[in-house]
């Protein structure tokens, strides 16, 4: 349907402008340039383009809408606003405000109608590609055979960049998967300004954007509202005719360039680096309203006739959308019952009854790495999690992955000799060398809540992947991080991939699991308990054999209790022996743990392992529980990990001790850098005599370990 610009439009796109600036100038900071001079386009989307029922902003069916330029949060809370939304004018009054729900870039699970966080740029970017792939997912594994547009789980994605979001590497590392991927159902409009904080983007970018993105296989479109001969014109017509070009486009994902001027039409501010950033300013602001033929002395003014008119339009035209949904999703209800029982189970988040059964089971004694078992529970649990999908970032062989037996998640065209294809119902996914992007993706697949998906890569370029996981984090999204290699037991690679410090700094990050299972019947426990929790999770595997002992013959706790975080894995206590000495351990270290604890035993030490291969889930785990397993009164205490010791003290104390590594790696075998860092029983075995020693000497001392 062709779109022509009525009175109404232009009016609501003026008060649009002006409580952008609005917004911006009673908080005292923000980002007014681009919320003012996208603000049509905007207008354009929410309006006439988007498929959206804003009184259900979870509505399957809807389109969907990233604003990776997050900064700009205020040009998307005042559309939602205008949409009918649950945001308020109130809420636009507060907006960066203390309490305020219009925070200062987009929050999922904030704002109604804010599909993922974003912020850092580019973010948004890999967001959206994800969400396009989430989205061709479930029609591939609810409604294959539906014809093009026509199933109710077919929907559009829609991403708003600026200059910022494409100089960011994360955003074209995940443009050029998405090329490779023929996302049809994608189209990123990218606001080129050319303005940043630094004022003109000439300084710093200044590359051929569109024939970037034709590089890799987008279809592109330019429309120019500044015009050759200087004048500016916010043409919505052209620009709906590029939006309805980009959806029939269906076989590659569509730019649309849009040339703009920062901050248009403000007085003193339009094209400057200082409307990006900052307030206008109550002179520019006046000037602004003056320009657009509105009172410059009043504020967060809206004429109530054409705000309950553009809302009413608005609710009219999502309702309509809504019933037109509704009977579709009821026919494939009715035609398609074991989907439909699929689907409600993904919406209850609920795992199949007895899940727990289909655990592989591990040959006791036999030695196996902890990243070879997490690639069996992979396979063994994915016949009954549909949902279960995932890939690595060129890894898939070292960091166990695949699905075997299941195709890979591309298009037909790009079938190769190791990896056939379907572009709907294909479960493995491939990266490429993109670890930023992998993480930023998996983020736009998880906002639905309807899959999980899961991403490898060796531990020590998870710091590649740091700002994405970050915020799987803040979204508390269920995405599984597969980190193998995970010590100086990678081996001859040497230092630059030896993660030596990188345990810690993951557990640093708050909402965050960081599961470093001791052996194969553990990892299999863990996986259960990370789709049981339905967060993100990181999962720290080993590249070299570990131990297996059958935990029940050898005297050992059971695996399953690597739900609590922590547990007493053995104890050794002789009659008449009171416990003197924890080993705390987590991964390959786990079992050096247990035989420093046998050499410890038998010279008539009682010594207790711990097994800590999640801290997190055990630090949320009752005081009472915690002080039983590890007593405060037991002062002396070794840690015992192949990593800084910086976690550790909290559970230390005044007379413990550590073994550790507080330097980078060095090139050698696994067993011999092992062996070069001094983790051998017998030197464990000193380190617990020298606590002991230190707790008798200090028995005044703090009884418990540091917080």
């Amino acid at each position: 349907m062709t779109f022509t610009t009525t009175q109404l439009d232009t009016q609501a796109i003026k008060y649009a402008k002006a409580l952008a600036g609005d917004m911006v100038e009673n908080a005292g900071h923000g980002h007014p340039g681009t919320p003012v001079s996208l603000a049509g386009a905007a207008y354009l989307l929410y309006q006439h383009i988007m498929c959206l029922d804003p009184q259900d902003p979870k509505w399957l069916g809807r389109d969907r809408f990233v604003l990776s330029a997050g900064h700009a949060s205020a040009l998307q809370y005042i559309q939602l606003f205008l949409a009918g939304f649950d945001v308020s004018l109130d809420d636009l009054r507060h907006f960066r405000q203390p309490g305020g729900i219009c925070t200062g870039h987009p929050e999922y699970g904030v704002v109604p109608g804010v599909e993922v966080t974003t912020g850092p740029l580019g973010t948004g970017v890999a967001a959206g590609v994800g969400m396009a792939m989430e989205q061709r997912r479930l029609r591939g594994m609810l409604d294959p055979d539906a014809p093009a547009g026509q199933s109710p789980f077919d929907h559009q994605v829609y991403v708003v960049t600026g200059d910022g979001c494409l100089q960011e590497g994360l955003a074209y590392e995940a443009i050029s998967l998405a090329g490779t991927q023929e996302l049809g159902n994608l189209v990123l409009l990218y606001d080129e300004n050319r303005i940043s904080i630094e004022d003109d983007i000439d300084v710093a970018f200044t590359e051929d954007v569109p024939a970037r993105f034709e590089a890799m296989g987008w279809h592109v479109q330019c429309v120019d509202w500044l015009r050759g001969d200087g004048s500016y014109v916010e043409d919505l017509e052209s620009l709906d005719r590029a939006f309805a070009a980009a959806r029939a486009e269906t076989g590659r994902p569509s730019l649309i360039k849009l040339r703009t001027i920062i901050a248009w039409p403000t007085p003193g501010k339009q094209n400057t680096g200082g409307s990006h950033g900052a307030k206008l300013g109550t002179d520019a602001l006046s000037g602004l309203k003056t320009a657009l033929g509105l009172d410059p002395q009043q504020s967060f003014a809206f004429d109530p006739g054409v705000l309950a008119e553009v809302q009413q339009a608005s609710l009219r035209r999502g309702a309509r959308a809504r019933a037109d949904w509704d009977r579709r999703f009821t026919a494939w209800q009715q035609s398609h019952p074991s989907q439909a029982a699929l689907l409600s189970r993904l919406q209850s988040g609920e795992l199949p009854a007895g899940i727990e059964d289909l655990l592989p089971h591990f040959e006791a004694g036999k030695d196996i790495a902890t990243r070879q078992a997490s690639g069996m529970v992979i396979n063994a649990l994915a016949p009954a999690l549909p949902e279960l999908w995932g890939g690595s970032a060129d890894l898939a062989g070292s960091n166990n992955t695949a699905i075997k037996g299941a195709k890979s998640f591309i298009p037909t065209d790009r079938v190769s000799k190791v990896w056939s294809a379907d572009p709907l119902q294909g479960r493995n996914l491939h990266f490429g060398v993109r670890e930023h992007a992998m993480a930023g993706i998996l983020n736009g697949i998880a906002t639905s809540g309807l899959t999980r998906p899961y991403a490898g890569t060796f531990f020590v370029f998870s710091d590649f992947m740091r700002g994405a996981v970050r915020l799987s984090a803040l979204m508390n999204l269920p995405v599984t991080y597969i980190w193998t290699h995970d010590s100086v037991g990678v081996g001859e690679d040497g230092p630059t991939h030896q993660p030596v410090e990188t345990l810690a700094t993951w557990r640093a990050l708050p909402r965050f699991s960081v599961v470093r299972p001791a052996d194969a019947e553990e990892t299999a426990w863990a996986w259960l308990e990370i789709l049981r929790r339905r967060g993100a999770a990181g999962l720290v595997l080993s590249r070299q054999n570990l131990p297996n002992p059958g935990r029940e013959e050898s005297g050992l706790a059971p695996a399953s209790l690597v739900s609590s975080g922590g547990y007493v894995l053995r104890e050794l206590v002789g009659p008449g022996k009171d416990l003197q000495v924890l080993l705390l351990a987590t991964g390959s270290e786990v079992s050096l743990a247990l035989s420093a604890a046998q050499m410890l035993f038998e010279q008539g030490i009682g010594v207790r392992v711990v097994n800590l291969p999640c801290l997190e889930w055990f630090e949320e785990q009752s005081q009472e529980y915690r002080d039983s397993v590890l007593p405060p009164q037991v002062r002396a205490r070794v840690s015992v990990e192949a990593g800084v010791a910086m976690p550790w003290y909290r559970y230390l104390g005044s007379a413990g001790r550590a073994l550790s590594i507080e330097d980078f790696g060095v090139p050698l075998g696994g067993a011999a850098a092992f062996q070069h860092f001094g983790f051998t029983p017998e030197n464990l075995v000193a380190l617990a005599k020298e606590s002991l020693e230190a707790a008798q000497e200090a028995p005044t001392a703090a009884t418990t370990p540091i917080a």
